[in-house]
C-alpha cells in the first residue's frame, strides 16, 4: 500500500471535482437552478470519483479490504476539510455548507461522501484485485 500515491489520487479527484463544480456552476445552475444542479452534480461527481479510483487502484495498491476502507476514510476526511475550508473562504455560512448534506432538503452530498468511502473497495472489486495485490 502506497499512502503517498493514495494522496495523489485524492488530489486528482479534488482537481477533477473542482473543475466539474466550476463547469456545473457556469453552465448548469443558470439553466436548472441550484438544487437540481447540485443533485445532478453528485451523480456526475460520483462517476468521476469511481472512474479515477478504478483507473488508479493498482497504482496505489491498497491490498486488503481494511486498507481500501482506510484510504476511503482518508479521502472523506480530506474532502470534508477541503469543502468546509473552501466554503468558508467563499463566505458561505455553515448552514449553507451543511445544506448540501441535508437529505430532507434535497441535499445528496452525504451519498457522495459514502461512495467516496467505499470507492477504493468498489474499484478493487471491479478490477478483480485479490487482497494480496498491492500490499499486505
Amino acid at each position: 500500500m502506497n499512502w503517498k500515491r493514495a494522496l495523489y489520487v485524492w488530489l486528482m479527484i479534488a482537481v477533477a471535482e473542482s473543475v466539474h463544480g466550476t463547469l456545473r456552476r457556469i453552465f448548469l445552475v443558470p439553466r436548472i437552478g441550484e438544487l437540481l444542479s447540485h443533485q445532478i452534480g453528485v451523480v456526475i461527481g460520483s462517476v468521476i470519483i469511481l472512474t479515477i479510483t478504478w483507473l488508479c487502484i493498482r497504482w496505489f495498491g491498497p491490498g486488503s479490504h481494511r486498507q481500501q476502507l482506510q484510504v476511503g476514510a482518508l479521502w472523506v476526511v480530506l474532502t470534508l476539510i477541503f469543502e468546509f475550508t473552501l466554503g468558508y473562504y467563499f463566505g458561505y455560512s455553515l448552514d449553507r455548507i451543511l445544506s448540501d448534506y441535508n437529505i430532507a432538503k434535497g441535499g445528496l452530498m452525504v451519498f457522495g461522501v459514502i461512495l467516496m468511502l467505499y470507492a477504493p473497495a468498489l474499484a478493487a472489486k471491479a478490477r478483480g484485485l485479490k487482497e494480496s495485490i498491492g500490499g499486505k
